[in-house]
């Protein structure tokens, strides 16, 4: 049976890995480990997310929690209701891109707080395989139903500062973004893709990330006219991007773009994965922001928005981090910080990103290694110590006219390689001069 205890979820093929005997087991470990007394829970449209929740919701009121059963809803949503509620913990349903045979949970402390492997996850897999529950309540915990949509609606609509209608296209992807674009209703107007809810994704993998799932949106809006695209993962936690032209925008793009709406209605610190291109601090500096850059994974980089008190982080992937909903993803929040930005110029989008490609990227390379890639980060120091060499996550340095980032995989023997240069020749030459090194 595979490990379906993960760094930063919890995550199998059902009936598999993951089963209602497992879930149930969950549920019972995780009040055990948090104590938890009112947790809500959401979950997707996939078949088995139904039967989980009923096994789940017996684990938990059993363990004496009550359970604010959110139904149906995207894992913003499942944020926001755990702030919002007074919940002490939230779980929510979910494997996110994962094709249909895989699900799992997503696990919070109050104010949507993750729980990770390194913060709880592993504790709970410990308690589930030895059995060590805590006893059951005398009084078992409650079930009660509660639709958090129009509250959220409300909260996203107050971010709006539109000067002009604009009209969108999106692809659902037959997920999670159907409850979540909800919050845009009367604000925004769109054409959709995929706009029925089923858990099977019969038209394409939910994941923007892969470019191949962006040619039916892009295909849409080359044919009509529209503001921008915009495509859901399953979850609807992540959201990709294309111009009015059909181009995919780059998602460090996106951070500077939406960095810029923020920083107009107030002023502070924003967040950039270490992955991003450099136009990204300058962009949030330009704007009178304070950029800082933050690793890489959500729950470091919540934990470093939270520590820091930041208004905004983007993340290569997709992922859009709001202080305005529990330093956590609200793709609602990002739709709307393009539509405001696009609304309030004569220039279309293309043309706002256009000065923001200044610089020219490698993109993530993955390099399977057969030897130690701790002694490929060891080595990558000793060949480029004479550039700015910093350690946030795996090894990075900077030169004046290009920089790298070499990380290691937490789970396989991978070695993730991220560069930009000032130039397309200069990229390439480094590029290729850092795998030669990396895979000999």
């Amino acid at each position: 049976m595979a490990d379906i205890y993960k760094a930063y979820d919890i995550r199998g093929i059902y009936g598999k890995d993951l089963t209602e005997e497992t879930a149930y087991a969950i549920g019972r470990a995780f009040v055990t480990f948090t104590a938890c007394k009112k947790v809500v829970v959401a979950r997707d449209i996939r078949p088995h997310s139904e039967p989980l929740f009923t096994a789940l919701a017996k684990g938990l009121t059993e363990q004496g929690a009550n359970v604010i059963d959110i139904g149906y809803g995207s894992t913003p949503m499942s944020y926001f209701a755990n702030g919002t509620l007074g919940a002490d913990a939230s779980i929510m349903i979910t494997a996110s891109h994962n094709p249909a045979e895989w699900n799992g949970f997503k696990l919070c402390r109050a104010q949507a707080v993750p729980i990770s492997g390194a913060t709880g996850i592993k504790e709970i897999e410990r308690i589930v395989n030895e059995g060590s529950f805590a006893p059951k309540a005398a009084t078992p915990g409650t079930i009660s139903k509660t639709d958090v949509q129009e509250a959220y609606s409300r909260h996203a609509a107050q971010f709006a500062q539109l000067a002009k209608p604009v009209h969108l296209a999106i692809d659902f992807a037959n997920g999670m973004g159907i409850w979540e674009v909800k919050a845009l209703q009367g604000v925004l107007t769109w054409d959709g893709l995929y706009e029925d809810p089923d858990g099977r994704f019969p038209n394409h993998e939910a994941n923007p990330l892969n470019h191949a799932t962006l040619a039916d949106l892009q295909a849409k809006v080359r044919a009509g006219k529209y503001a921008f695209g915009v495509a859901y993962d399953g979850d609807a936690d992540r959201a990709g991007f294309v111009d009015e032209r059909g181009e995919i925008v780059p998602m460090d793009l996106v951070t500077a773009l939406i960095a810029q709406d923020v920083l107009s209605k107030r002023k502070g610190v924003i967040f950039y994965d270490l992955r991003s291109s450099w136009v990204v601090k300058e962009t949030i500096e330009a704007a009178g922001g304070t950029p800082m850059m933050s690793r890489v994974g959500h729950a470091f980089i919540k934990q470093q928005m939270r520590e820091n008190d930041a208004l905004f982080a983007g993340e290569l992937s997709g992922h859009y981090y709001f202080k305005d909903n529990f330093y956590a993803e609200s793709s609602a929040l990002a739709i709307l910080s393009l539509a405001n930005i696009v609304s309030k110029s004569d220039r279309p989008l293309s043309e706002l990103i256009a000065p923001l490609r200044k610089y020219v990227a490698s993109g993530e390379i993955n390099s399977k290694v057969t030897r130690d890639p701790k002694a490929i980060l060891d080595e990558l120091r000793t060949a480029y110590a004479d550039g700015h060499l910093f350690e946030l996550d795996g090894v990075s340095v900077e030169y004046a006219d290009w920089w790298f980032n070499v990380r290691c995989s937490n789970t396989e023997p991978l070695v993730r390689l991220n560069l930009e240069a000032r130039n397309a020749e200069l990229m390439a030459e480094k590029r290729d001069e850092i795998l030669a090194l990396i895979r000999k």
